[in-house]
């Protein structure tokens, strides 16, 4: 196995010195194929860049919420649409190569690792696509207090998104243990967030609109941590071939649905 030399681009530019394993797999040439050698390296590059994609999806999603600004946060949908079509075309690639004969237990993990990745990386762009909704919701509103904790829960979910991704490139198994340590640092913000929301709506009545917009950001800035998390797991499978699992959640996530948006009517 050799290594070739690639670039991750993420939020924070490009890194030059990033290197990409390079497999012997390849299920050659036909007409079937996007390229005309499909092997494990190039599956490697798709899912880096589908990944440093979602990336910046997440970025902007959290500063059209912040800035308030909706142009930017109209621009995520059309750009989701994009990671879901690369999902889709990295899945055909995974099913193509299972498909060459005898293939090295390594390259198996990476493949099987593989397609459980981009459903993460899939996912974790959909929440995006959920946070810029809310954005869209709440429009100039002004905030009932300044944005502190939502903020900081962003950049925690930015670093866990980063370096579960740099787990992945550089088969990084300290990375994978620092994404599974994080995720217990988001819980404990997420839970004293909910808590402090939660006493809010009762204590104002004026806020519950807002205050649960902002419930269901954090919600969904923890579920994007959880699927990092999932994405660290599997790192760790395809390094060593055990399966890795970090602590149960000790209580059910889920929210109830997003309130109506408010829709004034003239009846005539």
């Amino acid at each position: 196995m050799s290594l070739t030399v690639n670039s991750y681009k993420n939020g924070n530019g490009l890194h030059e010195d990033t290197f990409i394993p390079e497999f012997s797999l390849s299920v050659g040439d036909s007409e079937n194929l996007s390229s005309p050698v499909d092997t494990l390296t190039e599956l490697r590059r798709r899912i880096l860049e589908m990944g440093a994609a979602t990336e910046e999806l997440v970025r902007d999603a959290l500063r059209a919420l912040t800035e308030q600004d909706s142009s930017l946060a109209a621009t995520i949908m059309p750009r989701d649409d994009v990671v879901d079509r690369m999902d889709i075309e990295i899945e055909a690639m995974c099913l193509r190569l299972l498909a060459v004969p005898n293939p090295k237990p390594e390259e198996l993990r990476l493949i099987s690792a593989a397609l459980k990745v981009i459903t993460d990386i899939e996912r974790i762009g959909d929440h995006a696509v959920d946070i810029a909704k809310i954005s869209q919701r709440m429009g100039r509103e002004m905030f009932y207090k300044p944005l502190v904790d939502i903020p900081r829960l962003g950049e925690m979910t930015r670093q866990m998104l980063h370096d579960a991704l740099e787990a992945f490139v550089h088969r990084d198994l300290d990375r994978v243990e620092r994404v599974i340590a994080g995720d217990d640092n988001v819980d404990a913000l997420y839970a004293r967030m909910r808590k402090e929301l939660q006493f809010i709506m009762q204590e104002d009545p004026s806020s519950v609109l807002q205050a649960s917009y902002l419930l269901f950001v954090a919600h969904y800035l923890e579920r994007i941590c959880d699927h990092c998390t999932n994405i660290a797991e599997r790192v760790a499978f395809m390094e060593t071939g055990e399966v890795k699992h970090s602590s149960p959640k000790k209580a059910s996530k889920d929210l109830p649905p997003l309130p109506p948006v408010r829709v004034s009517t003239n009846n005539k």
